[in-house]
Parts: C-alpha cells; sequence; structure tokens
C-alpha cells in the first residue's frame, strides 16, 4: 500500500499498537485509508473515530471483517480464542495477525479460512512511520502498508520471524536502564527533573546515530569509547561477557515459549 492508495482496513483489538498504526496513517498529511475498529477497548476505539474523520467503530468483531480488504488482528494472545470464535473470514480477505506467540497455523485454526495470513511486529515508533516491521511470509499488500509506516523486513520463515519476535522483549528493559541512570543521578543530588531532561537527550542523540547504516553497531560502539576512558570502564566492567551470556540465557527462554 502506497501513502496515497486507499484500503479499507480493520482493526480487532483497539490497545497501543491500534492507536499507533491509526496515528502512522492519518498524521502524515497523506490521502488515508477507511479504517474499521472492533468495539473491543471501546474508549480508545471512540477516541480515535472522534479524531479521525475515516475511522469508525464497528458494531463487533464481524462487522469489521466483513468491511475491511485487510484485517489486522491485535488482541491479547490469551484472550483470542473468545475474541475471533465463530468470525467467518473470506478467502479473498488479507489478515495480519500481530498477535505475539502465536502463529500463522494457529490463527488459521481457530479462524477455518483460506486467506493469506501474515505475521507482523508492528511496534509504537509506526505512530511515527520511523519503525522497520518484520513480516512473514511477503505479501505485497501487508509490505506496502508497513513500509509507508517506516520500512519493513520480510522474513523467510516463522523461525526466523521468532528471533525478531524475542528481540522486541528488551524494549522496557532499555527505558528501565535510563530511568537507573537517572535514578543515580538524583541520588548525587542532582534534581531529578535535570538529571531526566540530560538522560533523555544524551539517548536521543544516540537514537540519532543509530540512523548510520554505514557502521556496525560494534563499530559505532568504539568510535564512541576512548581507549581506557569512562565510556569502555563502564561497558567492561558492568556489561561484560557474563552479563551477555544472562542476557543471551533470557532471549533463548523467551524464545523457546514464542515457538
Amino acid at each position: 500500500m502506497s501513502s496515497g492508495e486507499k484500503k479499507r482496513i480493520g482493526i480487532i483489538g483497539v490497545g497501543e499498537i491500534a492507536r499507533a498504526l491509526v496515528a502512522g496513517l492519518y498524521d502524515g498529511g497523506d490521502p488515508s485509508p477507511e479504517v474499521f475498529l472492533s468495539p473491543r477497548g471501546a474508549r480508545a476505539a471512540a477516541e480515535l473515530s472522534a479524531r479521525h474523520e475515516n475511522v469508525r467503530v464497528c458494531a463487533d468483531n464481524q462487522e469489521v471483517v466483513d468491511r475491511s480488504e485487510l484485517v489486522i488482528i491485535a488482541v491479547r494472545r490469551q484472550d483470542r480464542h473468545g475474541a475471533l470464535a465463530g468470525l467467518r473470514v473470506d478467502d479473498d480477505k488479507i489478515v495480519v495477525n500481530v498477535m505475539a506467540g502465536v502463529g500463522n497455523d494457529d490463527l488459521r485454526r481457530t479462524l477455518a479460512t483460506d486467506a493469506p495470513l501474515v505475521r507482523a511486529i508492528p511496534l509504537p515508533a509506526v505512530r511515527e512511520r520511523r519503525s522497520v516491521t518484520v513480516t512473514c511470509p511477503s505479501h505485497p499488500a501487508v509490505d506496502s502498508l508497513f513500509g509507508y509506516l517506516g520500512g519493513v523486513l520480510p522474513v523467510a520463515d516463522e523461525a526466523a520471524f521468532d528471533v525478531f519476535s524475542a528481540l522486541t522483549g528488551t524494549l522496557t528493559t532499555h527505558y528501565s536502564y535510563l530511568a537507573t541512570l537517572t535514578s543515580w543521578a538524583a541520588a548525587q543530588g542532582i534534581d531529578p527533573d535535570d538529571a531526566d531532561r540530560y538522560v533523555r537527550g544524551l539517548f536521543q542523540g544516540v537514537g540519532r546515530t543509530l540512523g548510520d547504516e554505514t557502521r556496525s553497531l560494534d563499530r559505532l560502539a568504539a568510535d564512541h569509547e576512548t581507549p581506557n576512558g569512562s565510556n569502555e570502564r563502564v561497558r567492561t566492567t558492568w556489561f561484560g561477557p557474563a552479563n551477555a551470556g544472562a542476557l543471551h540465557k533470557v532471549l533463548d527462554g523467551l524464545l523457546d515459549d514464542l515457538r
């Protein structure tokens, strides 16, 4: 889907990801598709409908499916059977599965459909059209949609997809790391608001540096270190082989749970 292509998109499960998807589609200034929302998450759905002219809240999930060409299923994994039971999904629909840990075979059994099923990992940054979304398998309409929302990374199989899904489990740890830096500075007598502002600015700069894809992540780390300097000291003392190994172990366990 290019930015100007009209397509009717349905979203079942209106949580944070649904909010981000709608924001990304409607806040770019380009012609936007019609979006049909399930009544699940009624308050969020009503807010989105009030804010955007072409966003409508449906009476039930079946109406979402019936009125859409592309249906995004964004309910929680544990809620999927209750939300999807009895849905009729015609074979000419395109279904995007954004439920973590729910494979396409599992979803196909639940929906009893031969419609194309595509797994995807949209992140909150799709609201700013700055997030690379992993998809599996590749599908022209789905890849075009997420390409517009910041970029798309199709992968060959669900085993690879699950690895990327496990990586998303590290996101809030990053925020917690920044909060720990801020609380440490406050404990040294720095005003908490000043510490918060400085840490945010420090790592926003890191985010911009990550846009330089000509340098590997290891190269970026090396380029920001002085031999025997402060950055090298923290990295080698705190994030040494033991901590790196512990992180690998956590990710291995998460990956096992996702498969």
